[in-house]
């Protein structure tokens, strides 16, 4: 699911934290909303109109009357026009004019007009966030029904460190879409959704990996709940952070640690999509200490890691889903089928390496959804719009 179709307002203030709005007008035109800025005088001291109208492809809203033709700014129909309106920077200024109805400009008259929802990204050096009156403030705005996306702490423009910074704005595009776009589809349902690659250690230093950048369990997560589903994601090694309040997140990193994990929750779950890439094998042993380079070869003796899809295959009880994904090589399909027979498997996500764009580390993937007795080839696409189209049909098939 994308934003298409969709009408965001974007408030801007003067705060140093405004550039940071270019790359969150990119995100949301990117995923296919309409974008209108409207901002303060004081945020046009930070970054121009042209730049962000070249974004947009809408004139900047700043006064209430166009000084070249008179023509008026109707902040009520934006009011109606918006889907959602995201105040991003916000300053502690803005927050009380907000608080308090002082509608001296066009971004608060907008405001005030709005009937979508509103998201408040603050930005401020530290004492100002912490002050009393700043604090009082964001009570009373979320006492009206706003989203407040919390700063974060971090080196301010100050030099000081502390909570003030303006969230990142890949975490605001992600907080408003998933409030724009979450349905009640999977309400109810708990989905154990495994994630990233296992490290098997074979001394301190060193493991046995592989290159898997978790990507895809994260946005099958993301998907999940945003349809309303508790997710439990189990993750091996990564950097991702999952976004939506409605994921637990489980860090571990052998192969050993995610079938502990998995099969705990898989006793409670409802539907299991193991999308990690669980190493095969593991040193039969781990050294205490790192192993020095005496002789040219070095054999490492290898055992096989537990089976997590056959595992939790055999104690599926009646009403659960198993989905499994396998990445090939060669005979894709056949090796696929045999998995999905051998594991117990509902259905199969298959991708291959020879797909240009597909596997580890990429943003996209081509995936092939195998069931017993039939094949859905889909063509290369985001992994969030892959993630998309694998939970449509796990909930037109089997929910």
């Amino acid at each position: 699911m994308d934003l298409k179709g969709k009408h965001i307002v974007v408030g801007i203030t003067g705060s140093i934290a405004a550039y940071k709005a270019c790359e969150l007008i990119r995100l949301f035109v990117k995923d296919g909303a309409e974008v209108q800025v409207v901002i303060t005088p004081a945020g046009k001291e930070f970054i121009t109109p042209v730049t962000l109208s070249a974004l947009t492809s809408h004139p900047v809203i700043s006064d209430f009357f166009a000084q070249r033709d008179g023509t008026w700014h109707s902040h009520v129909e934006l009011g109606l026009w918006a889907d959602a309106m995201v105040i991003a920077p916000c300053t502690a200024s803005t927050l009380g004019k907000m608080a308090g109805g002082i509608a001296d400009n066009m971004l608060i008259t907008t405001y005030l007009a709005m009937k979508a929802p509103v998201f408040i990204a603050p930005a401020m050096d530290r004492d100002m966030y912490a002050h009393p009156s700043t604090q009082a403030n964001l009570d009373k705005l979320r006492s009206y029904g706003n989203t407040v996306i919390e700063p974060t702490e971090g080196f301010l423009a100050s030099k000081l460190i502390g909570k003030g910074r303006m969230e990142e704005p890949q975490n605001i595009f992600l907080q408003v879409k998933t409030a724009l776009l979450s349905t009640s589809e999977l309400k109810g349902k708990t989905m154990l959704i495994t994630a990233g690659p296992t490290y098997e250690k074979i001394d301190p230093v060193r493991f046995i990996g592989n290159y898997s950048s978790g990507k895809m369990g994260f946005a099958l997560a993301e998907a999940c709940a945003m349809r309303g589903a508790h997710v439990e994601l189990v993750s091996g090694p990564t950097s991702l952070r999952p976004i939506h309040p409605g994921i637990s997140l489980t860090h571990i990193e052998s192969a050993a640690q995610m079938m502990e994990a998995a099969s705990r929750i898989w006793a409670g779950a409802d539907v299991a999509i193991l999308s990690a890439a669980v190493a095969d094998f593991t040193p039969a042993e781990t050294a205490a200490q790192k192993i020095k380079r005496n002789t040219r070869r070095q054999t490492l003796d290898l055992v096989a890691t537990p089976d997590i899809a056959a595992t939790l295959g055999q104690s599926k009880r009646a009403g659960q889903i198993l989905v499994g994904f396998a990445l090939e090589t060669h005979d894709e399909l056949h090796n696929a089928q045999e998995k999905l027979r051998k594991k117990h498997l509902d259905f199969i996500v298959l991708n291959s390496l020879q797909d240009k764009g597909a596997g580890f580390g990429y943003d996209t993937n081509k995936v092939t959804l195998v069931t017993s007795t039939e094949e859905y080839p889909f063509p290369l696409k985001s992994k969030a719009e892959v993630a998309q189209d694998i939970i449509d049909f796990l909930c037109t098939k089997y929910l």
